[in-house]
Protein backbone atom coordinates (compact mmCIF):
# COMPACT_ATOMS: atom_id res chain seq x y z
CA UNK A 1 0.00 0.00 0.00
CA UNK A 2 1.09 3.19 -0.96
CA UNK A 3 0.87 6.52 1.16
CA UNK A 4 0.50 9.39 -0.74
CA UNK A 5 0.49 12.55 1.63
CA UNK A 6 -1.53 15.97 0.07
CA UNK A 7 1.40 18.53 1.51
CA UNK A 8 0.44 22.17 0.78
CA UNK A 9 0.85 24.63 3.84
CA UNK A 10 2.21 21.84 5.80
CA UNK A 11 5.43 22.99 3.26
CA UNK A 12 5.99 26.15 4.91
CA UNK A 13 6.42 24.65 8.19
CA UNK A 14 9.22 22.13 7.04
CA UNK A 15 11.23 25.67 6.69
CA UNK A 16 10.58 27.45 9.21
CA UNK A 17 8.12 29.56 7.23
CA UNK A 18 4.50 30.74 7.41
CA UNK A 19 1.93 29.77 4.83
CA UNK A 20 2.02 33.72 4.11
CA UNK A 21 5.49 34.05 3.50
CA UNK A 22 5.89 30.49 1.06
CA UNK A 23 2.57 31.75 -0.83
CA UNK A 24 3.70 35.14 -1.82
CA UNK A 25 7.13 33.89 -2.83
CA UNK A 26 8.63 32.04 -5.42
CA UNK A 27 11.95 30.95 -4.08
CA UNK A 28 10.41 29.78 -0.56
CA UNK A 29 7.39 27.86 -1.83
CA UNK A 30 10.18 26.08 -3.91
CA UNK A 31 12.02 25.63 -0.80
CA UNK A 32 9.17 24.59 1.01
CA UNK A 33 7.58 22.14 -1.70
CA UNK A 34 11.60 20.51 -2.21
CA UNK A 35 11.95 20.07 1.55
CA UNK A 36 8.59 18.20 1.40
CA UNK A 37 9.54 15.68 -0.91
CA UNK A 38 12.96 15.05 0.54
CA UNK A 39 11.78 14.06 3.88
CA UNK A 40 8.35 12.18 2.19
CA UNK A 41 9.45 11.26 -1.14
CA UNK A 42 5.82 11.26 -2.14
CA UNK A 43 4.33 11.83 -5.23
CA UNK A 44 3.27 13.55 -6.51
CA UNK A 45 4.29 16.66 -5.47
CA UNK A 46 1.78 19.78 -5.51
CA UNK A 47 3.33 23.20 -5.48
CA UNK A 48 0.75 25.15 -3.88
CA UNK A 49 -0.29 26.63 -0.08
CA UNK A 50 -3.64 28.16 -0.30
CA UNK A 51 -4.67 26.02 -3.96
CA UNK A 52 -8.12 27.04 -3.74
CA UNK A 53 -6.89 30.95 -4.01
CA UNK A 54 -5.24 31.20 -7.04
CA UNK A 55 -7.85 31.63 -9.64
CA UNK A 56 -10.33 33.60 -7.82
CA UNK A 57 -7.02 36.15 -7.02
CA UNK A 58 -6.22 36.13 -10.59
CA UNK A 59 -9.64 37.25 -11.50
CA UNK A 60 -9.40 40.41 -9.24
CA UNK A 61 -10.05 38.66 -5.40
CA UNK A 62 -7.82 40.09 -2.67
CA UNK A 63 -5.99 37.36 -0.84
CA UNK A 64 -5.35 38.53 3.06
CA UNK A 65 -2.52 37.73 5.60
CA UNK A 66 -4.18 35.78 8.28
CA UNK A 67 -1.28 35.93 10.63
CA UNK A 68 1.16 33.56 12.40
CA UNK A 69 0.43 30.10 10.71
CA UNK A 70 -2.87 30.47 9.70
CA UNK A 71 -3.84 29.93 6.00
CA UNK A 72 -4.28 32.94 3.36
CA UNK A 73 -8.15 33.53 2.46
CA UNK A 74 -10.01 35.80 0.55
CA UNK A 75 -11.85 38.04 3.12
CA UNK A 76 -14.27 39.58 0.57
CA UNK A 77 -16.13 38.31 -2.58
CA UNK A 78 -15.63 40.40 -5.74
CA UNK A 79 -18.53 39.31 -7.36
CA UNK A 80 -22.05 40.48 -6.05
CA UNK A 81 -23.93 37.54 -7.91
CA UNK A 82 -23.41 34.39 -10.54
CA UNK A 83 -24.54 36.53 -13.28
CA UNK A 84 -21.72 39.16 -12.76
CA UNK A 85 -19.14 35.98 -13.42
CA UNK A 86 -20.21 36.47 -17.16
CA UNK A 87 -18.53 39.27 -17.57
CA UNK A 88 -15.02 38.31 -16.70
CA UNK A 89 -12.44 38.13 -19.23
CA UNK A 90 -11.20 34.46 -18.67
CA UNK A 91 -7.60 34.48 -16.76
CA UNK A 92 -4.60 34.65 -18.93
CA UNK A 93 -2.06 31.82 -17.25
CA UNK A 94 1.19 33.97 -18.22
CA UNK A 95 0.42 37.41 -16.30
CA UNK A 96 -2.69 36.76 -13.85
CA UNK A 97 -2.11 36.68 -10.31
CA UNK A 98 0.12 34.29 -8.92
CA UNK A 99 -0.28 31.33 -11.42
CA UNK A 100 2.89 32.03 -13.14
CA UNK A 101 4.67 32.05 -10.52
CA UNK A 102 3.26 28.51 -9.48
CA UNK A 103 3.62 26.94 -12.95
CA UNK A 104 7.57 28.16 -12.72
CA UNK A 105 8.39 26.47 -9.63
CA UNK A 106 6.34 23.76 -10.60
CA UNK A 107 8.89 23.47 -13.79
CA UNK A 108 11.54 24.02 -11.55
CA UNK A 109 11.03 21.36 -8.80
CA UNK A 110 10.19 18.67 -11.74
CA UNK A 111 13.63 19.35 -12.91
CA UNK A 112 15.42 19.25 -9.89
CA UNK A 113 12.87 15.74 -8.88
CA UNK A 114 12.43 14.30 -12.63
CA UNK A 115 11.90 10.64 -11.07
CA UNK A 116 8.63 11.95 -9.51
CA UNK A 117 5.53 14.11 -10.50
CA UNK A 118 5.13 17.49 -10.19
CA UNK A 119 1.06 18.10 -10.32
CA UNK A 120 -0.07 22.06 -10.64
CA UNK A 121 -3.40 22.47 -8.41
CA UNK A 122 -5.96 24.00 -10.43
CA UNK A 123 -9.18 24.32 -9.26
CA UNK A 124 -12.90 23.38 -10.64
CA UNK A 125 -15.77 25.72 -11.91
CA UNK A 126 -18.10 25.83 -8.56
CA UNK A 127 -14.69 26.46 -5.97
CA UNK A 128 -13.78 29.44 -8.14
CA UNK A 129 -16.93 31.13 -8.29
CA UNK A 130 -17.48 29.77 -4.67
CA UNK A 131 -14.53 32.05 -3.83
CA UNK A 132 -15.70 35.02 -6.13
CA UNK A 133 -19.11 35.38 -5.26
CA UNK A 134 -19.07 33.67 -1.64
CA UNK A 135 -20.56 30.51 -0.60
CA UNK A 136 -24.15 32.31 0.74
CA UNK A 137 -24.78 34.26 -2.36
CA UNK A 138 -23.51 31.77 -4.51
CA UNK A 139 -26.23 29.47 -2.93
CA UNK A 140 -29.19 31.58 -3.35
CA UNK A 141 -28.25 31.95 -6.75
CA UNK A 142 -28.15 28.66 -7.13
CA UNK A 143 -31.99 28.01 -5.83
CA UNK A 144 -33.29 31.44 -7.58
CA UNK A 145 -31.43 31.13 -11.02
CA UNK A 146 -29.55 28.22 -11.50
CA UNK A 147 -29.35 28.25 -15.32
CA UNK A 148 -27.37 31.53 -14.67
CA UNK A 149 -25.30 29.57 -12.42
CA UNK A 150 -24.85 26.93 -15.09
CA UNK A 151 -23.76 29.47 -17.59
CA UNK A 152 -21.71 30.99 -15.06
CA UNK A 153 -19.85 27.90 -14.42
CA UNK A 154 -19.27 26.81 -18.16
CA UNK A 155 -18.01 30.54 -18.76
CA UNK A 156 -15.17 29.56 -16.34
CA UNK A 157 -14.21 26.54 -17.78
CA UNK A 158 -12.50 28.72 -20.60
CA UNK A 159 -9.83 30.26 -18.17
CA UNK A 160 -9.19 26.72 -16.77
CA UNK A 161 -8.13 25.47 -19.78
CA UNK A 162 -6.19 27.98 -21.06
CA UNK A 163 -4.54 27.09 -17.17
CA UNK A 164 -3.69 23.96 -18.43
CA UNK A 165 -2.63 24.40 -22.08
CA UNK A 166 0.49 26.35 -19.99
CA UNK A 167 0.84 24.06 -17.26
CA UNK A 168 1.42 21.51 -20.47
CA UNK A 169 3.73 23.96 -22.24
CA UNK A 170 5.99 23.84 -19.25
CA UNK A 171 6.46 20.30 -19.17
CA UNK A 172 4.15 19.77 -15.72
CA UNK A 173 0.66 17.95 -14.96
CA UNK A 174 -2.23 18.55 -12.82
CA UNK A 175 -3.95 18.16 -9.69
CA UNK A 176 -7.63 18.67 -10.11
CA UNK A 177 -10.12 20.08 -7.33
CA UNK A 178 -13.33 20.79 -6.25
CA UNK A 179 -14.45 20.42 -2.85
CA UNK A 180 -16.68 23.28 -2.81
CA UNK A 181 -19.44 21.43 -5.23
CA UNK A 182 -19.23 18.68 -2.63
CA UNK A 183 -23.02 17.77 -0.94
CA UNK A 184 -24.48 18.95 1.58
CA UNK A 185 -23.04 22.13 0.18
CA UNK A 186 -24.35 21.32 -3.22
CA UNK A 187 -27.20 18.84 -2.97
CA UNK A 188 -26.36 15.91 -5.95
CA UNK A 189 -29.30 16.85 -7.69
CA UNK A 190 -27.66 20.18 -8.50
CA UNK A 191 -24.28 18.83 -8.77
CA UNK A 192 -25.72 16.43 -11.66
CA UNK A 193 -28.10 19.88 -13.37
CA UNK A 194 -25.63 22.75 -12.47
CA UNK A 195 -22.29 21.54 -12.23
CA UNK A 196 -21.89 18.23 -13.96
CA UNK A 197 -21.94 19.59 -17.37
CA UNK A 198 -19.15 22.54 -16.80
CA UNK A 199 -17.14 19.70 -15.38
CA UNK A 200 -17.40 17.32 -18.18
CA UNK A 201 -16.48 19.69 -20.58
CA UNK A 202 -13.55 21.18 -18.05
CA UNK A 203 -11.86 17.66 -17.78
CA UNK A 204 -12.74 16.37 -21.12
CA UNK A 205 -11.05 19.42 -22.34
CA UNK A 206 -7.90 18.57 -19.81
CA UNK A 207 -7.83 14.83 -20.63
CA UNK A 208 -7.34 16.25 -24.31
CA UNK A 209 -5.06 18.23 -23.64
CA UNK A 210 -2.44 16.49 -21.27
CA UNK A 211 -3.27 13.20 -23.39
CA UNK A 212 -4.63 11.42 -20.64
CA UNK A 213 -7.17 11.73 -17.86
CA UNK A 214 -7.15 13.78 -14.95
CA UNK A 215 -7.71 12.72 -11.26
CA UNK A 216 -11.11 14.71 -10.23
CA UNK A 217 -10.22 15.35 -6.53
CA UNK A 218 -13.36 16.53 -4.26
CA UNK A 219 -13.44 16.53 -0.59
CA UNK A 220 -16.35 16.49 1.82
CA UNK A 221 -19.27 13.98 0.97
CA UNK A 222 -18.75 12.54 -2.22
CA UNK A 223 -20.27 9.07 -1.63
CA UNK A 224 -23.64 10.33 -3.43
CA UNK A 225 -21.98 12.03 -6.12
CA UNK A 226 -19.53 9.75 -6.98
CA UNK A 227 -21.53 8.21 -10.32
CA UNK A 228 -22.05 11.35 -11.44
CA UNK A 229 -18.04 12.02 -11.12
CA UNK A 230 -17.43 9.14 -13.06
CA UNK A 231 -19.36 10.36 -15.51
CA UNK A 232 -16.10 13.13 -16.54
CA UNK A 233 -14.32 10.07 -17.51
CA UNK A 234 -11.85 10.36 -14.76
CA UNK A 235 -9.36 7.46 -13.81
CA UNK A 236 -8.44 8.58 -10.61
CA UNK A 237 -11.07 9.68 -7.32
CA UNK A 238 -10.70 10.61 -3.26
CA UNK A 239 -12.92 8.96 -0.57
CA UNK A 240 -12.51 11.82 1.65
CA UNK A 241 -12.42 10.98 5.20
CA UNK A 242 -15.85 13.03 5.80
CA UNK A 243 -18.13 10.81 3.51
CA UNK A 244 -19.79 7.12 4.16
CA UNK A 245 -16.12 5.12 2.74
CA UNK A 246 -17.14 2.02 3.11
CA UNK A 247 -19.94 2.70 1.00
CA UNK A 248 -17.97 4.59 -1.67
CA UNK A 249 -15.75 1.63 -2.05
CA UNK A 250 -18.30 -0.36 -2.90
CA UNK A 251 -19.93 1.50 -5.37
CA UNK A 252 -16.76 1.55 -7.52
CA UNK A 253 -15.01 -1.84 -6.11
CA UNK A 254 -15.55 -3.19 -9.69
CA UNK A 255 -14.23 0.21 -11.78
CA UNK A 256 -10.93 -1.37 -11.39
CA UNK A 257 -9.45 0.77 -13.70
CA UNK A 258 -10.11 3.89 -11.60
CA UNK A 259 -8.10 4.57 -9.02
CA UNK A 260 -9.06 5.29 -5.61
CA UNK A 261 -7.26 7.27 -2.72
CA UNK A 262 -9.00 6.42 0.34
CA UNK A 263 -7.92 9.64 3.32
CA UNK A 264 -7.12 8.76 6.68
CA UNK A 265 -8.64 11.58 8.75
CA UNK A 266 -6.06 15.05 8.73
CA UNK A 267 -6.06 15.84 12.22
CA UNK A 268 -5.73 12.20 13.36
CA UNK A 269 -2.43 12.05 11.66
CA UNK A 270 -1.67 15.71 12.99
CA UNK A 271 -2.75 15.09 16.38
CA UNK A 272 -1.66 11.14 16.86
CA UNK A 273 -1.29 9.39 19.24
CA UNK A 274 0.69 6.64 17.00
CA UNK A 275 -2.13 3.93 18.49
CA UNK A 276 -5.06 6.24 16.55
CA UNK A 277 -3.20 6.88 13.39
CA UNK A 278 -2.62 2.74 13.31
CA UNK A 279 -5.90 2.13 14.07
CA UNK A 280 -7.49 3.89 10.97
CA UNK A 281 -4.64 2.95 8.60
CA UNK A 282 -6.12 -0.77 9.80
CA UNK A 283 -9.81 0.29 8.69
CA UNK A 284 -8.30 1.53 5.88
CA UNK A 285 -6.43 -1.52 5.07
CA UNK A 286 -9.55 -3.66 5.74
CA UNK A 287 -11.83 -1.63 3.18
CA UNK A 288 -9.78 -1.75 -0.02
CA UNK A 289 -8.43 -5.29 0.85
CA UNK A 290 -8.14 -7.60 -1.78
CA UNK A 291 -9.68 -4.33 -4.61
CA UNK A 292 -6.34 -3.43 -6.86
CA UNK A 293 -5.62 -0.05 -7.82
CA UNK A 294 -5.90 1.82 -4.40
CA UNK A 295 -3.59 4.30 -1.93
CA UNK A 296 -3.79 5.78 1.67
CA UNK A 297 -4.05 9.15 1.68
CA UNK A 298 -4.02 11.86 4.75
CA UNK A 299 -6.27 14.87 3.55
CA UNK A 300 -4.53 18.76 3.63
CA UNK A 301 -1.37 17.97 5.51
CA UNK A 302 -1.58 20.09 8.93
CA UNK A 303 0.68 22.71 9.04
CA UNK A 304 1.86 21.43 12.72
CA UNK A 305 2.04 17.48 11.23
CA UNK A 306 4.75 16.01 13.26
CA UNK A 307 6.67 14.75 10.28
CA UNK A 308 7.48 11.92 12.51
CA UNK A 309 4.18 11.01 12.03
CA UNK A 310 3.47 10.97 8.40
CA UNK A 311 6.53 8.50 8.07
CA UNK A 312 5.99 6.56 10.49
CA UNK A 313 2.28 5.78 8.61
CA UNK A 314 4.03 5.62 5.47
CA UNK A 315 6.59 3.05 6.68
CA UNK A 316 3.67 0.82 8.16
CA UNK A 317 1.73 0.45 5.13
CA UNK A 318 4.61 -0.08 2.43
CA UNK A 319 3.90 -3.80 2.83
CA UNK A 320 0.47 -4.17 3.75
Amino acid sequence: MELSPSVYEHAAALIGRTPWEASRDADLLFAGHAEAYRVYRHTPIMPGIDIYNLEAEAYGAKVENPGGTGIPAIARPACRSAAELLDLKPLNPRTDGRIPMVIRVAARLAKEFPETQVRVPVSGPFSIASNLVGFESLLCDVAAQPDVVAAALMHLVRGQLAFTEEIREQGVDIAFFESAACPPLLSPGNFRRLELPALKALLGGMAEILGHPVPCIIGGDTAPILEAMLETGTSYVVAPYETNQEVFVRKIWDRTDVRIRVNTGSEIISRGPWEAIRADADRILRLVAGRPNVCMGTGAVPYETPPENVLRLMEYVKDR
